[in-house]
């Protein structure tokens, strides 16, 4: 008897905590925590985070308390395998990731692998900023879904724009070298060549991905080049730094971006004094003129102090929490039946879905520029009194690429 209440006594905590961890919904949040990528990295932690406190103020997701697992991989592929590993050893059962398509297509691989081995026990990838072309065409899969444009998408919203801007002449390509800058610069030569053949592209230009600490020499590059305009897809330091070493040499040209909302990003536009010559296309930006997204900024801005970098992780987790609904399941293939095809109201406003036959997300797509606020517009960036203003949208249907994807389901 004695022996039968120690094992009970011992059991009981063995228990709770078996429990308490089925009461709780763990997504392994795999990005940079530390190195060169950190700061973005950190930002995206406390958006997720914060999107974890609304969908829990909700009542979580299917009962269950939604807990952001945070998963330092350093920008490196290898170490996101082995953080991806881990995370599914604690009883993850969703990884979202997205800062680097070296990483994303590293985890696709992996996660397509360990589902096809491990039947009854899948994994999903929620992909909300890694937009190689790639990872919804020729490495498509069942496991895999992308919330952000891919990189064809942009460029091509990018381009249109710029077709109708007479006078960009010549244009300086300059891009991390990796598989995203690669896409980057090869939509970029492509689509030019078509929309605008009388462009000269003076330039096209790789370096290594988180590693430039003074970008003088490729700015001295730029400017020696007679460039009226930069192309980039450069994200975290390597645009703040960019930007900084262009202010530093005073280069006058205007920027064509995805990513230069990020961090220290739209200081370096301030202290460069390119009021109104800095461009980015994405699919939402703090002044887009919506009641609800533009709260939810506010709510941001007050917790954390930074702006909503990543709509599309809001999008990601509302949706993803609407699917398991639908589902009536959190049982990831179950989860993924119910978001193929699904249709829904994005963030910043407007008709969304994500395409069946490759799992990548469609949406409204904008591009807006950067500069002096002056028709009141609520939001400035990193307290510069700048901040974005939209100079043109493009609907979900316009944004549509066709895809080479052929998916395998279980």
């Amino acid at each position: 008897m004695r022996k039968l209440m120690m094992a009970a006594a011992f059991a009981l905590p063995m228990l709770g905590g078996a429990a308490m961890a089925q009461d709780t919904l763990k997504i392994g949040y795999i990005d940079p925590l530390s190195g060169g990528g950190a700061s973005v990295g950190e930002i995206g932690l406390k958006t997720f985070q914060f999107l974890a406190d609304e969908v829990n103020a909700k009542g979580g997701i299917l009962g269950k308390k939604v807990e952001i697992v945070p998963l330092d991989n350093k920008t490196n592929p290898q170490e996101s395998l082995i953080q991806a590993q881990k995370a599914i050893d604690s009883g993850v059962r969703y990884i979202t990731q997205g800062n680097g398509s070296s990483v994303a297509g590293a985890l696709t691989d992996f996660i397509t692998k360990y589902n096809e081995r491990n039947p009854g026990k899948e994994v999903l990838y929620f992909n909300y900023a890694a937009v190689d072309p790639v990872l919804t065409n020729e490495k498509c899969s069942f496991s895999h879904f992308r919330w952000d444009a891919n990189s064809d998408i942009k460029m091509e919203a990018l381009t249109n724009y710029m077709k109708g801007t007479p006078s960009i002449k010549k244009i300086y390509l300059i891009n991390q070298d990796y598989s995203f800058g690669e896409s980057v610069r090869t939509a970029a030569r492509a689509m030019l060549k078509t929309k605008r053949p009388d462009i000269e592209i003076v330039g096209d230009e790789k370096h290594p991905l988180l590693k430039v600490t003074d970008f003088a020499p490729y700015i001295a590059k730029i400017k020696a080049s007679g460039a009226d305009s930069v192309i980039t897809g450069n994200w975290g330091q390597d645009f703040a730094l960019l930007l900084k070493a262009a202010a530093d040499s005073g280069l006058k040209v205007n920027w064509y971006t995805y990513y230069a909302g990020g961090t220290g990003g739209p200081t370096a536009i301030k202290q460069g004094n390119l009021n109104d010559q800095v461009f980015q296309v994405a699919e939402g930006y703090a002044n887009i003129d919506n009641k609800s997204s533009m709260a939810f900024e506010k709510a941001l801005r007050d917790k954390y102090g930074f702006s909503l970098f990543y709509p599309r992780a809001v999008n990601e987790m509302r949706m993803f929490a609407l699917a398991a609904e639908k589902a009536k399941s959190l049982e990831p293939v179950k989860v993924a039946a119910a978001l193929e095809g699904m249709d829904y109201e994005v963030f910043n406003g407007g008709k969304g879905f994500m395409r069946k036959d490759d799992h990548q997300f469609f949406q409204p797509i904008y591009i807006a520029q950067f500069g002096e606020l002056k028709n009141k517009e609520p939001f400035d960036e990193e307290k510069t009194g700048w901040g974005w203003k939209g100079v043109a949208k493009i609907d979900a249907d316009k944004t549509v690429l066709p895809t080479t994807c052929k998916m395998t389901r279980p």
